[in-house]
């Protein structure tokens, strides 16, 4: 259950899972849309590879209506979830533009509010090579 202590957020899906503030956390959840899977299989390799995130999942067949050049259209796409940190996020938003075949890729992040500890420890560890190296 999300709380709101002090004006932080914090996650607790039960009394034997101990929250964890986001500010510490630092975990993110990064949304893209690729116009197709070869787009979003390379985009997805290239951000692991170099460290920007730890895990890209690949969905196809996301059905998305938007409103671009005044006209409201609808694209099937495949969705990136990238598993990545606050830390991270300037470098792995300017490698998405320099890769993206769209003129405005979709760049959205979404802060991890709790998780499996080890999971989100894995996930700060895996980006964090790329600083420490």
């Amino acid at each position: 259950m999300a709380q709101i202590h002090g004006g932080r957020y914090s996650w607790s899906p039960s009394n034997s899972w101990p929250a964890r503030q986001v500010s510490e956390n630092k975990c993110l959840v990064v949304l893209c849309t690729c116009p197709d899977g070869t787009a979003a299989a390379h985009l997805a390799e290239t951000l692991v590879d170099e460290a920007l995130a730890a895990c890209v999942n690949r969905l196809p067949g996301v059905v998305s209506t938007f409103r671009w050049e005044g006209r409201v259209q609808q694209e099937t796409e495949t969705l990136l979830l990238i598993k990545s940190t606050q830390e991270r996020l300037v470098a792995l938003t300017a490698r998405i533009r320099d890769l993206h075949p769209y003129e405005l890729p979709e760049v959205v992040a979404v802060p991890v509010l709790g998780g499996l500890e080890e999971y989100l420890d894995w996930v700060r560890a895996s980006v964090a090579l790329a600083t420490n190296s």
